[in-house]
């Protein structure tokens, strides 16, 4: 059973943010220049020219000296000579190849240079490698051979120091020298990480955006809204003639999907001044102090082009209020980026022409020092349409696509409530997508039925094969609820009632509201309740037996029974007070205000109510039994049916509609041959389900 909850949609992506961009002046007209090229270009090669990097300095000049010094020491300690052992200078100093005088013992190698001739090409140094290891055998050989005609030069304290801490200097001096560039071109300027502090806005216009107020519909009083804010913008004389003042912020609050960044590319498209847009996430960053950072150059940038608009959208992302949950203090980049949107929202000049608007479907985390007077003045709702605005939200993507004859857009309006506008422009692209496939020459009305209950209640599974006894479950447990939603008044007018599988359930009925409804009755309360539980009642009482297949339902008549006693103060108990705390998506651990002995009795009446709709719809299908079965067999049969079968079944009329076996049988090429006769005369016996022979 899946009963009918507000549609919430989804929320309308923000479109890649990029660079930002200045706002164009209006053109003043062709002007001279001189010859040469613009005024105020420079050629390449002058000082200040275009592309021109930044000036080393002091710090740039020490590590070249730094690495010009460490290249000269590792070249000059590689280029030593040949490397011999120290048996083969043995041999070279026996037979008298070494100059004399010129055995060196140093801290890495032993050097000597070798009697050069014009035959042989002999290398002009040798060297013997030595280590720790092997310092005191090779100085001992080299001591014997030589008797003590050589050498010795140790190394210098500098080069060794240099040699060994010189590599890790250099590794933290580029660091160092690069963070700190960095960090110093944070608020503007190139460099390798001063980007990081430039504002990632994207300035948008008529000709980017493509969005009017044409395109906007179902949300009239927040377009009127919003125009004021436009013709304040074109004409700010008008309203300071009387000493009024426009609001300076302006939030946008609503469920996903009903249009606020629509709303947003609309003031784009509308006013005839830049039109700066950034989300809320593009603030933060990895290192602290960027987002800050950012919203002082995105105000910078917005003060100079004014009058303009900033429009930040999930604002909730840096807004959120600050000291709740397990933030970390001040020093916490989230709330030092709200800090500095305080400070910029709150020192505007009467005369900086900077209007902010901001979006998001979460305005109770809101931090209440962004919200109060002199910030975000004023607060639109762009909220869930009504039947007049889901009919223009219809027209409005409707006229995108090709249309049949037979469709009824009022119809389609009458029975989507609690749609939002997204979900109405998936309904259209869906159905267009299902008649594409199809291969229609445009969309006909059932391609909108069929789009309808996949946005609302997912993809029906056709090719899904069910055993027999499962497929009577399903049926009695559908047509319980069938049965109940049109014998109570109270609850919503049944639609249809279906064994194909669709989304996560194995059947459902489906129940559209009359009007659109912005509250809940005790009335609408408990007969949903009783629909709810009346398909498990029908499947145990069919198949002496019950399934899993009620989750959904006993998820939802539990969620009822515990909101109309926590929040509703339906309860003759517990009284008219709300036992619910706070909004507890803020915190690790639930709030609750209310005691042990209380938590009981909450606990005994939402059991109780639970148990007397249980009881309620179980009386109610044991005295309407006969038409249970009459609706689970004629969905057995069937598969589908509509509201007025449903109802002609409870009446008990017959249904005239052709059968499962019979369309199937209805698209067969060709009929099998007549089967001969048997000997006695009679027909042979036919399996089930096969169809007569025409003959």
């Amino acid at each position: 059973m899946t009963r009918p909850r507000d549609r919430q949609g989804m929320t309308n992506e923000n479109p890649g943010l990029t660079a930002p961009l200045r706002a164009a002046a209006d053109d003043p007209g062709p002007s001279k220049t001189p010859k040469g090229g613009a005024e105020g270009e420079k050629k390449p090669g002058e000082k200040g020219a275009a592309g021109a990097g930044p000036s080393r300095g002091l710090f740039g000049f020490l590590m070249i000296l730094v690495l010009g010094l460490m290249l000269v020491m590792f070249f000059s300690s590689a280029s030593g000579g040949e490397k011999i052992t120290i048996a083969q200078f043995e041999a070279h100093y026996a037979s008298g190849d070494i100059v004399p005088n010129t055995v060196e013992i140093r801290e890495d190698a032993v050097y000597a240079k070798l009697v050069q001739d014009d035959v042989s090409k002999k290398p002009e140094t040798v060297r013997v490698p030595i280590n720790t290891a092997t310092k005191e055998m090779i100085a001992g050989r080299v001591q014997v051979v030589t008797k003590g005609q050589y050498r010795s030069r140790p190394a210098s304290g500098l080069t060794q120091f240099l040699l060994f801490f010189g590599p890790i200097f250099l590794l933290i001096f580029v660091i160092w020298f690069l963070i700190s560039r960095g960090l110093r071109n944070a608020g503007g300027g190139a460099g390798m990480l001063g980007s990081f502090g430039k504002s990632k806005h994207r300035m948008m216009t008529k000709e980017m955006t493509g969005v009017t107020f044409k395109d906007v519909a179902g949300i009239e009083e927040a377009k009127d809204e919003v125009t004021e804010i436009i013709e304040f913008l074109k004409n700010p004389k008008k309203f300071t003639r009387l000493g009024g003042r426009i609001p300076r912020g302006v939030l946008l609050t609503g469920p996903p999907g009903c249009g606020k960044t629509l709303l947003a590319k609309a003031i784009a498209g509308e006013a005839d001044v830049p039109f700066f847009s950034i989300s809320g996430s593009d603030f933060v960053e990895m290192f602290v102090g960027v987002g800050a950072s950012r919203v002082r150059d995105l105000f910078k940038q917005a003060k100079e082009s004014a009058p303009c608009i900033i429009f930040l959208d999930e604002i909730d992302a840096v807004g959120r209020r600050r000291g709740g949950g397990f933030s970390s203090g001040g020093h916490d980049e989230r709330e030092q980026t709200l800090n500095a949107i305080l400070v910029e929202m709150d020192g505007f000049a009467a005369a900086d022409g900077v209007i902010v608007v901001a979006a998001t479907n979460r305005p109770d985390v809101l931090d209440p020092a962004l919200i109060r007077p002199g910030r975000f003045d004023r607060q639109i709702g762009v909220t869930l349409p009504d039947v007049k605005g889901r009919l223009e939200i219809l027209k409005v993507h409707a006229a995108k696509v090709k249309l049949g004859p037979n469709v009824n857009l009022e119809m389609v309006a009458r029975g989507t409530p609690m749609f939002s506008g997204a979900d109405l422009a998936a309904i259209i692209n869906e159905a267009a997508i299902a008649a594409t496939m199809q291969d229609k020459d445009f969309i006909e009305h059932e391609d909108f039925e069929e789009a309808r209950d996949k946005v609302k209640f997912g993809r029906a599974k056709k090719s899904r094969v069910r055993e027999k006894d499962e497929n009577k479950l399903v049926a009695y447990h559908e047509a319980g609820h069938a049965v109940l939603q049109s014998l109570l008044k109270d609850a919503d007018p049944l639609h249809k009632v279906t064994i194909i599988p669709r989304g996560d359930s194995g059947g459902a009925t489906f129940s559209l509201p009359e009007k659109d409804r912005m509250g809940f009755s005790l009335r609408w309360l408990n007969a949903t309740m009783r629909v709810l539980c009346g398909g498990r009642i029908a499947e145990q009482k069919a198949m002496e037996d019950v399934s899993s297949g009620a989750s959904q339902d006993i998820a939802q008549v539990t969620n009822l029974a515990r909101t109309m006693v926590l929040e509703w103060g339906m309860s003759e108990k517990l009284g008219f007070v709300r036992y619910a705390g706070a909004d507890t998506r803020e915190m690790y651990v639930p709030e609750r205000e209310y005691s042990e002995h209380t938590a009981e009795v909450i606990d005994n009446e939402v059991r109780r109510m639970v148990d007397e709709a249980y009881t309620d719809a179980e009386r109610m299908l044991g005295e309407s039994w006969e038409r249970v079965v009459a609706v689970a067999d004629a969905l057995l049969k069937h598969e589908t049916l509509t509201a007025d079968d449903v109802h002609a079944l409870i009446r008990g009329e017959t249904l005239s509609k052709p059968t499962v076996s019979d369309l199937l049988a209805a698209d067969r090429p060709s009929a099998p041959p007549p089967a001969p006769k048997t000997g006695n005369g009679e027909e042979p016996d036919l399996p089930p389900g096969a169809m007569a022979s025409p003959a």
